[in-house]
C-alpha cells in the first residue's frame, strides 16, 4: 500500500494550516477544534514548517509552560522530513520511527498534497491484517481433502 492510497483512505483530506506569525493559543485552538495532532504552517501559499502537538509540549517546556507570546515560528519545525505519494506503508512506518515523528507531510511534483499521521498508517495496516485474515480463514475451510 502506498501513501496515496492511505490518503484516499482518510475520512477528510482537509490540510489544515496556520501562519509562522500566529501565536500559539491560535494554533491550539485550532487543533482542538477540528481533533487533529498537526497544523501546516503555511507563509506565501507554501510549506515554511510543521507544528504538532509534540512541538507544543516542548515549547512548554522551554517556556516554563507559558506560551501565552510565543509565534508558532518559535515552536515549528522548519524543515519536517517529508514522505512522497508512491512511498510504501512499510517505507512510511520506517521514515516516522526512525524519525520519531508522528506527522507526516506528503509532497508531490505539485507541491504539498497532505498529511498522514501514524494513526493513519496504523489504521491502514490493521484493515490489511484484517482482510488477510479472512483470506487465510477463508482458505482453510475450504481446504480440499487429500485424495488416496
Amino acid at each position: 500500500m502506498s501513501i496515496r492510497e492511505i490518503l484516499a483512505s482518510k475520512n477528510s483530506g482537509e490540510i489544515f494550516s496556520i501562519a509562522p506569525d500566529s501565536n500559539i493559543l491560535a494554533a491550539i485552538t485550532l487543533m482542538g477544534q477540528h481533533d487533529i495532532g498537526s497544523l501546516v504552517v503555511k507563509e506565501g501559499g507554501r510549506m515554511v514548517g510543521l507544528l504538532t502537538d509534540r512541538d507544543i509540549v516542548r515549547g512548554l517546556c522551554k517556556a516554563n509552560c507559558n506560551l501565552s507570546n510565543t509565534l508558532v515560528r518559535d515552536v515549528m519545525v522548519a524543515s519536517p522530513v517529508v514522505g512522497h505519494p508512491d512511498d510504501t506503508a512499510d517505507q512510511v512506518r520506517r521514515l516516522m520511527t526512525e524519525s520519531h515523528i508522528s506527522h507526516l507531510p506528503v509532497v508531490g511534483e505539485e507541491g504539498l498534497i497532505g498529511i498522514i499521521s501514524f494513526y493513519d498508517v496504523a489504521r491502514t495496516a490493521l484493515s490489511n491484517v484484517e482482510f488477510e485474515n479472512k483470506l487465510l480463514k477463508r482458505y482453510i475451510k475450504d481446504w480440499p481433502e487429500e485424495q488416496d
